[in-house]
Order: structure tokens, then C-alpha cells, then sequence
């Protein structure tokens, strides 16, 4: 008889949440930081505007895709890749900034390249909850995933800006690498189910570039599920 994994379900899932809600908080206190840099450096409002730009844009453009992919492909593996992307453009702009090499144009590389991978990360992880939760659960799932963007966005300024006056921004980028380890490493020991594949199913799923065309549809149709238009129009104007 197969034994049921431990790390699933409700359970599982809140194992989950709490690495990718450290991990969160860990990317915000990384991008704290790296705006009090890019202030510092070049004393412009435009600047920081294009970081924003730069990481969200890829996050726009590719989710109608990556929504479509995520359910052809393995979850866990996409989320792990993921937060490891993440994680590596860290490491990259923290060797960059520790060598004296560090450019304004690095983060707008490093903001779209882990921009693209979040585009991807995140609906692995909401599609997730299909597959650990029960559906009674749903709704506290999906209540739990908004408390942590909200709850991460305000306690990685705090956190960040009392930290580094004692550890500077590399100090904050090597907790934010920290986290990213410490979400990888639960993302390894939980187990998230595999949706099967019926024939029902695959008569019914369109083709990638249909899915993709509605996705793409929908959120050009919901304003709201862009990025927030007047944070980086307030940005560039206030230069």
C-alpha cells in the first residue's frame, strides 16, 4: 500500500506559504535597498521609476504565457526554478556591488530577468492550492496568499530600513539570498500533486497561443491587475 506523503494538504500548504512569505519579505527588504542605491547614485526620480518598470513589464507581458504553461508543466519544478532565478540575480548584483562594479543598467537587467521568472512563480504557486487544498479550503488559501503581498509589503521597509544602518545593502542582500534558500529548501520536502491528465481534459484545453490570446485579453481588460500606472507616472514627473 503507497503511504500518503505528510507534507501535503492544508498542512503542506502552509509550509509552503511560510517560505515563500520569508522570501518575500526577504525580495522587498533587496528592493529597499537597492532603490536607496539607485537614489544615492544617480539623484533621480527617473531611475527609480525604470527599476519598477523594468521588473514589472516582463511580469505583464509574460503571465497570459506562463499561465498557460503552468498547467502543462510541473509545478513544484516551476516554482523551484523560480525562486532559484530569483535568487541567482541576487547573487549577481550583490557580487556586482561588492566588487564596486554595480551600474544603474544592472538592475534594470536583473529586474526584468527575475521579473520574468516571477511571472511564471507566481501562478505556479496560486494553481498549487488546487492541488493541496481541499476545496473547503479555497477560500482561507487564497486569503492567505493576499496577506502575505500585503503583510510582506509593509514589514520589508521596516525591516530593511532598521537593518541596514547595521548591515548595509550587501547585508540585506545576502538575508534576502537567505530566503530564497530557506523557500527552495521547503518547496523540497513538500509534496504538490500533479493535476492527472484526463482525456476530457485534453479535448477541452486550446491551443498554447489561445490560451495565451485570452490571457492576455483579460488582463489588458482588468486595469486593475497591472501594475500600478500612477507609482511610476509620479516617479518620472517628480524628476
Amino acid at each position: 500500500m503507497k503511504r500518503e506523503p505528510r507534507l501535503t494538504g492544508m498542512f503542506g500548504f502552509s509550509v509552503v506559504w511560510v517560505g515563500q512569505f520569508v522570501s518575500m519579505i526577504g525580495t522587498g527588504m533587496t528592493r529597499f535597498a537597492l532603490t536607496i542605491w539607485a537614489w544615492q547614485v544617480t539623484g533621480q526620480a527617473t531611475a527609480l521609476a525604470l527599476v519598477g518598470f523594468f521588473s514589472f513589464a516582463p511580469i505583464v507581458l509574460l503571465s497570459p504565457l506562463a499561465g498557460a504553461l503552468i498547467d502543462r508543466w510541473n509545478r513544484k519544478v516551476v516554482m523551484i526554478l523560480s525562486d532559484l532565478a530569483a535568487g541567482m540575480s541576487t547573487v549577481v548584483i550583490l557580487i556586482l556591488h561588492l566588487t564596486g562594479h554595480l551600474q544603474i543598467w544592472h538592475l534594470y537587467a536583473a529586474g526584468f530577468f527575475a521579473g520574468a521568472f516571477e511571472s511564471f512563480q507566481f501562478p505556479a504557486y496560486s494553481a498549487a492550492i488546487t492541488t493541496m487544498v481541499a476545496k473547503r479550503h479555497y477560500t482561507r488559501a487564497n486569503a492567505m496568499l493576499g496577506l502575505a503581498g500585503s503583510a510582506s509589503g509593509i514589514i520589508s521597509p521596516i525591516l530593511a530600513g532598521a537593518l541596514i544602518v547595521f548591515l548595509g545593502i550587501d547585508g540585506i542582500m545576502t538575508i534576502d539570498i537567505a530566503t530564497f534558500l530557506f523557500a527552495i529548501g521547503v518547496l523540497l520536502v513538500v509534496f504538490i500533486p500533479t493535476p492527472a491528465r484526463t482525456a476530457t481534459g485534453g479535448s477541452a484545453r486550446g491551443s498554447l497561443w489561445k490560451e495565451s490570446l485570452f490571457g492576455f485579453k483579460y488582463i489588458f481588460g482588468n486595469p486593475s491587475l497591472l501594475p500600478d500606472h500612477d507609482a511610476v507616472t509620479e516617479g518620472v514627473s517628480a524628476d
